[in-house]
């Protein structure tokens, strides 16, 4: 049976790992496989990322190039952008995007294409494993009938399984490594195989009844973040209204060791999963004739986020008796967190649109982040680029008002606060001490 003959290959470190897209999720899986002893191709569209894994010359930032050059100068690892290879793999696992169209309906272009490719190469004695987010039903609806059209039966000829991938970028604590990993097969040989491979690199294995259960697990944890994100946001606005310190409001209910999860407001939310899993699991659930009414609340209150920053701002630079039209604004962090690079879906894009679109005169600091461009199918501004600028003292003074988007953590806010006109703290990066001590007027969200 193809499942003994997997069980040989695993245990011996004998299979040969495929993995199609080497972004933020596939490229430190396939180093971790690699690291474990196992023959690793990774398979990219785009030729310059190829180039640089075969390099190692690392883009992403939880994979140290040293890990990288490890993995590539011992010969286990090596990228390609011929996807003709992927007969070679016993193992192939999909890590490409699964963005949303302008509808904010699934776009599953990415992986019908990964599909299409796996179909023209599928072998006997194959497993394909799904990691990209999707709806639930995906596996088994779209992929299993593809390679089955090949003639190829599940279980005797390949097997197939869901993974949800569970990345958080630049999290030192939490990394693929230490992260449990939910499997979910469209079998139970697919099922018990996929947890087996994951279980030589991973320390933790769940393993769930099915591919449905693995997907909507992983649509589930993303949902329930965005929704509390958005009665977070929600409070933001009701203390600022009240005239209550929103932050502090939360570290007092933070105190109740039972029944409260702390979750922060911000100007909006960002990168590939929280802002887009949840549109994923309501438009399956329309399918359905069922309406998620607690998912569209909470999207329409976190996509409004960066316009109520802008309000923000239009206000207190008002009450300076400045109008946002001509007014010189700088944005502090344009990443959608912390000490990474990463810009998918960053709030700040939309807040940097919505001034320019107002009139105001914008630049950005930010160390990650060289270049920021802009989709003009979604921009009211003037959709031109901007450059990364130097946090000189002449670029704050001359700012009629300092936007925090990111609280990235090597920037000195005593020194801003200290030369700024007008800070507005989208992400409460500024301590009491900051507030007490600095010359700047201060509006918080």
């Amino acid at each position: 049976m193809i499942k003994d003959e997997f069980e040989k290959l695993i245990k011996d470190r004998r299979a040969r790992i495929g993995v199609i897209g080497l972004g933020y999720v596939g490229l430190p899986l396939i180093v971790e496989f690699a690291l474990k002893g196992f023959d690793s191709v990774g398979f990219e569209v785009d030729p310059k990322k190829s180039a640089q894994v075969n390099a190692a010359d690392s883009y992403i930032v939880d994979v140290p190039s040293t890990d990288l050059r490890k993995c590539v100068d011992s010969g286990k690892l090596a990228a390609t952008t011929d996807f003709g290879r992927l007969a070679e793999c016993d193992v192939i696992i999909i890590c490409v995007p699964t963005p949303l169209r302008k509808t904010k309906d699934p776009d599953m272009s990415y992986i019908l294409t990964a599909g299409g490719e796996i179909q023209r190469s599928l072998r006997r004695g194959q497993l394909i494993i799904l990691e990209s987010t999707t709806y639930p039903g995906t596996t088994d609806e779209v992929l299993q009938p593809m390679f089955e059209e090949n003639g190829f039966e599940l279980d005797k000829d390949f097997l197939l399984a869901f993974s949800p991938e569970r990345v958080d970028p630049g999290n030192p604590q939490f990394q693929t490594h230490n992260i449990p990993k939910v499997v979910g097969g469209c079998s139970d040989d697919s099922t018990a195989i996929a947890a087996m491979l994951y279980g030589q690199i991973v320390e933790n294995v769940f393993p769930v009844s099915s591919a449905r259960v693995a997907e909507a697990a992983k649509l589930w944890e993303n949902t329930f973040r965005a929704i509390n994100i958005g009665m977070a946001n929600e409070m933001a606005k009701l203390c600022n209204a009240l005239g209550i310190d929103t932050w502090e409001v939360v570290r007092a209910a933070a105190t109740k060791p039972f029944g409260f999860m702390p979750f922060y407001p911000g100007p909006g939310i960002g990168g590939h999963c929280i802002p887009l899993d949840p549109h994923y699991l309501s438009w399956k659930a329309r399918q359905h004739g069922f309406d998620s009414q607690f998912i569209s609340l909470a999207e329409q209150i976190n996509s409004t986020m960066p316009n109520y920053v802008v309000e923000l701002a239009t206000e207190a630079l008002n009450s300076d008796k400045k109008a946002v039209n001509g007014s010189k604004i700088l944005i502090l962090g344009v990443a959608y967190k912390k000490d990474i690079d990463d810009m998918r879906e960053s709030p700040a894009l939309s807040i940097i649109d919505l001034l320019r679109a107002d009139g105001a005169e914008v630049a950005y600091h930010d160390p990650f982040v060289p270049e920021v461009t802009f989709d003009h199918a979604y921009t009211i501004g003037d959709g031109e680029p901007l450059f990364n600028q130097e946090l000189t003292d002449d670029l704050i003074s001359a700012s009629d008002c300092v936007i925090i988007c990111t609280e990235h953590s090597n920037v000195d806010y005593s020194r801003v606060c200290s030369l700024a006109n007008l800070v507005v703290d989208t992400r409460n990066a500024l301590s009491n001490e900051v507030r007490e001590n600095c010359s700047a007027r201060i509006v918080r969200l």
